[in-house]
């Protein structure tokens, strides 16, 4: 055995017992204004904007927020894009989409914010390099705040994930606040009632 590998049968050894996760309080408060208003309020105080899915195709959706966008990159089935997406290409690949789209896990109502891991980007560089993303999002999965985010566990277990809040920002110059300085431009969240067949269908949400 080498002096490594006794380090490190020493270490797995002595290790304390496993506990589980701490019991983490919602603060849930007492507001009566809905979940998903609450969400809506906070995508739009971080700079972003909420739409309802159309009745029909959501590539026509896409064209009308984007009207002069050439270069559409999809990582949903729900929408076709004009670019395909290469997880095996490298992630400089979408410096020049103009549109990028992605479905979330889930919102976080408090904060505005929508969760993403790289299963659902498939290239990571998409929810950065791309100059606007639209993201799809089933009302039904919107969580009140980052407390009850934080029960949402099973959905931590990836090698990359990001609290998604609003479009890229910044204040540092004069204080005043400029979008899509180190990032994405705009962020437009869809609110689409996924259907339980997995099959990328989707109904529109009011």
């Amino acid at each position: 055995m080498s002096a490594r590998e006794d380090i490190l049968a020493r270490v797995r050894k002595n290790q304390p017992a496993p506990t589980g996760l701490p019991a983490v309080p919602t603060f849930d408060g007492d507001s009566t204004v809905p979940l998903l208003e609450r969400f809506k309020a906070g995508v739009v105080r971080m700079g972003g904007k909420v739409v309802a899915a159309p009745d029909g195709p959501l590539d026509a959706l896409i064209r009308s927020l984007h009207p002069e966008a050439r270069v559409v990159c999809s990582a949903t089935a729900a929408v076709a894009g004009t670019y395909p997406l290469d997880p095996s290409r490298p992630p400089a690949q979408l410096d020049g989409v103009d549109v990028g789209v992605v479905r979330a896990v889930f919102g976080v109502a408090e904060t505005g914010s929508v969760w993403l891991t790289g299963a659902q980007f498939k290239v990571n560089a998409l929810g950065f390099l791309s100059q606007h993303l639209v993201v799809l999002l089933d009302p039904a999965r919107i969580v009140a705040n980052m407390h009850h985010a934080y029960r949402e566990r099973a959905q931590f277990d990836a090698p990359y994930g990001v609290f998604m809040t609003g479009p890229s920002a910044t204040a540092d110059i004069e204080g005043v606040l400029i979008h899509g300085a180190q990032g994405i431009r705009s962020l437009t969240v869809v609110l689409e009632a996924a259907t339980s067949s997995g099959s990328g269908s989707s109904r529109r949400v009011p």
